[in-house]
């Protein structure tokens, strides 16, 4: 097992475009998941039905999973099982709650007041890949943020197996998730009907979850009739070793990352060639164990990437370029970095934390920013799950207060109509008040209305 290896030197300097990050969607892949959208739209759940039977093989009349079907997964998962779901629900809420936002309001001394109204999403969607894959803990780390903001209603869609059934696991995770609707379609077609609704499907506000490519570019095209969370693209590791690290954690973890996906992506910033090539030699030796050797390895040998560099400095400059969405530290003292590492979906501090504790239990989400857009963005959370409004309120004396700032911004941007809906205010204001003093009346300029 060989990984492509790139050594940096001065001659040599580090590139964006080493890592052949792969661009935007096929037209191809567009161009058939815009045919099944509007198909969707327009004949609803007959639309979703006939993709399900083509995609799926199955034919089925309905797709929502009833309520005593969720009550019995959990008489066919072990007791072990529902535990560990219990206790990583547990964590991801704790951590979450942290995350709440309140309402804010602030008087300015103008007496102007002004604050953000924050409001929880109504109905989110939240698409679970499913069919031969098990993936309880998306589940939980999808719809708990959810719940904890305080959305009314999640509706989950997740593509059944081949006899029609969801994973007994994925039902229990949903049940402890606090999942409301449980719907037995996938693909591009069930994107379409939480975005625009069926007699079947209420439509929803908001879908987050990952799934393949054609359940991302439908995200992507029904994006800003609903919201989303992310486009996400291939999972990804990097890990950062000096040459004191434990390399047999560093060859078991790349390897963790790979076994995802032939696509997944793994980066190892070495500190020497001789560390890299203790690593692959480790990979080598672990392969035969694994019941998913040749995913793991044509993921590390077709997207598996190594930099060698001169210091940690340099290292730390090609992860943050490489922004990816696990970063593991393996150095002498990793949170001494912390201030330097500025783009990665999550972060993995130390011999001890490797990236699986957070893909399940230890609580910060495991749905990131992947192909570089930590740049950006962030791991999913509370946040995307509430809405703020701005609130204002001004009175009298602060209109008039800042009026002539107003009337000069918006006749500068030749927006006429709006200085005079200050100027008009003003004017009736002045008039009333001057009608109420001409007649006897003492009334202040807040009253006179």
């Amino acid at each position: 097992m060989q990984m492509k290896r790139i050594v940096l030197t001065a001659d040599n300097p580090f590139d964006e475009g080493m890592l052949e990050r792969a661009g935007t969607f096929e037209p191809e892949v567009i161009a058939n998941v815009s045919r099944i959208i509007d198909d969707v739209r327009k004949r609803g759940d007959e639309a979703v039905r006939e993709y399900t039977k083509r995609f799926d093989g199955l034919d089925l009349d309905d797709y929502r999973v009833p309520e005593d079907e969720i009550d019995a997964a959990f008489d066919a998962v072990s007791e072990e099982v529902v535990e560990s779901l219990e206790l990583a629900a547990e964590h991801i809420r704790l951590f979450h709650e942290q995350q709440r936002r309140q309402s804010w309001f602030i008087t300015r001394d103008d007496g102007a007041f002004l604050g953000t109204k924050v409001t929880p999403i109504e109905r989110v969607g939240l698409y679970v890949p499913g069919g031969r894959a098990r993936y309880p803990s998306t589940v939980l780390m999808d719809a708990i943020p959810a719940k904890v903001a305080g959305v009314d209603r999640i509706a989950m869609t997740t593509p059944p197996a081949s006899d029609g059934r969801i994973d007994a696991t994925t039902l229990v995770a949903a049940r402890i998730a606090g999942v409301d609707e449980v719907y037995s379609i996938g693909g591009a077609q069930a994107i379409a009907a939480l975005a625009y609704g069926t007699a079947s499907i209420e439509r929803v506000d908001k879908i987050v979850g990952p799934g393949n490519i054609f359940v991302a570019a439908a995200k992507k095209l029904v994006s800003g009739d609903v919201g989303i969370d992310m486009i996400a693209g291939p999972s990804e590791v990097c890990i950062l070793a000096s040459r004191y690290c434990t390399p047999e954690f560093v060859a078991i973890d790349l390897m963790a990352q790979a076994e995802h996906d032939p696509q997944a992506i793994c980066y190892l910033i070495s500190s020497t060639e001789e560390l890299a090539d203790r690593i692959e030699e480790l990979i080598e030796g672990y392969l035969p164990d694994s019941p998913r050797a040749d995913i793991t390895r044509t993921s590390l040998e077709t997207k598996g990437l190594i930099f060698v560099t001169d210091d940690l400095e340099e290292a730390v400059d090609v992860a943050n370029a490489i922004a990816p969405e696990h970063l593991e530290v393996h150095v002498p003292e990793p949170m001494a970095l912390i201030g330097e590492l500025r783009n990665a979906g999550a972060i993995f501090l130390g011999d001890f934390t490797p990236t699986p504790v957070g893909d399940y239990v230890a609580g910060p989400n495991h749905t990131l920013p992947t192909s570089g857009t930590a740049r950006f963005s962030s791991p999913l959370s509370v946040d995307d799950f509430v809405k703020r409004s701005s609130v204002v309120n001004y009175t009298y004396e602060t209109l008039v207060s800042d009026a002539e700032a107003i009337r000069t911004i918006a006749t500068q941007e030749g927006l006429w109509s709006h200085a005079r809906s200050v100027e008009l205010r003003l004017e009736l204001i002045e008039e009333a008040l001057a009608h109420m003093e001409e007649h006897g009346h003492d009334h202040g300029a807040g009253e006179c209305c």
